[in-house]
């Protein structure tokens, strides 16, 4: 059972992509929402799973004619 709270590692396992693209994602602002525990650059990020999924259906398309929304 996957964990209400991840962290990039896991949520990264959990969207089966890789850390250095859900990290990209999280810099431009296209992937799914997170939390930043403490102030700073530096801070642990986290991601509800929740979020995740909020995520991927905002992602659903019909067919591959079809773009995705930034």
């Amino acid at each position: 059972m996957t964990p209400d709270i991840l962290d990039t590692a896991g949520a990264a396992e959990y969207l089966a992509i890789s850390c250095p693209t859900l990290e990209r994602l999280r810099l431009t602002g296209n992937g799914p929402q997170f939390a930043k525990l403490t102030p700073g650059n530096r801070g642990p990020v986290r991601y509800r799973r929740a979020d995740l999924d909020a995520w991927i259906a905002s992602r659903l398309v019909r067919s591959t004619s079809e773009t995705v929304e930034a």
